[in-house]
Formats: C-alpha cells, structure tokens, sequence
C-alpha cells in the first residue's frame, strides 16, 4: 500500500505540474486568472513537502513520517478544492461566453484540459486514502 501511494502521488503530481504549467505559461501568476497566487503555490509546496516526507518514511519506516506526510494532504486537498470550485464556473463559462472586448485573454486555468483535471482530482483522493491507510498499519508495512 505504500508504495501505491507513492505511485498514485507522483502520478498526481505529474498532473499538477501539467497544470502550473499552463497557468503559469497564460500568464496565471501575472493576474490572468481566477485562482489566487498563494493558493495555487501553497497548494503546490505542501504537496511536495508532503511527497518528499513520504519518500523519506518510505526508505526510514518511522510511522511519525507517514503522519506528518498525511497531514500535509489536508490542507492540500483543501486547497485543492478551493481552486476546483473556482475553475468550475471558467470551465463552464468557456463554452458559453466569448472574451468581452477589450479582455485579450482567457483566464489561464480556462485552457486546462478537463481530463487532466478530473485524473488530478480523482488520484488526489486516491492518495489521500492510501496515505491515510498506510499511516494506520492497513495492508502491512
């Protein structure tokens, strides 16, 4: 079990990274989005830090260390719903509402592939509850 969630968790950091890409690449950091600055980078540190510990109780095997990597998750995954609820109505409203005149651009996250979304979120989940799981002894070491 831990290493499926190492696996579900790179898989979902591959994701993020997809997605910091492209906001940052539309100019998401420069003001062109819906998403705060410091959500999208908290989100982002703490799930590295979060993945970094979990490598470390990985080779270590202190259970303090699948903890701590699980209570880096709830913040994330809260973050991470955060900017969900946020991107629904950009999402929406791309099929819906041309840019106004005199907007040049889209929000960045508008050009996020629902896919990759929908896998990122699915997978976070997914992490949460292997780590979760992990940390309280299910399915051995």
């Amino acid at each position: 079990m831990n290493i499926a969630a190492l696996v579900t968790w790179v898989i979902t950091a591959l994701g993020g990274f997809y997605m910091l890409g492209t906001w940052l690449s539309r100019g998401g950091a420069r003001g062109g989005s819906h998403l705060p600055v410091p959500v999208i980078f908290s989100h982002f540190a703490l799930a590295a830090v979060g993945l970094v510990v979990w490598i470390v109780y990985l080779i270590a095997d202190l259970d303090a260390l699948a903890w701590i990597a699980f209570v880096l998750l709830v913040p994330v995954a809260l973050l991470g719903a955060v900017m969900l609820s946020r991107w629904i109505p950009v999402y929406r409203a791309r099929a819906t509402v041309a840019p106004a005149a005199g907007e040049h651009t889209a929000p960045a996250e508008r050009h996020f592939p629902v896919a990759v979304v929908a896998a990122h979120g699915l997978l976070a989940v997914v992490t949460v509850l292997l780590v979760l799981l992990s940390a309280l002894g299910v399915g051995g070491s």
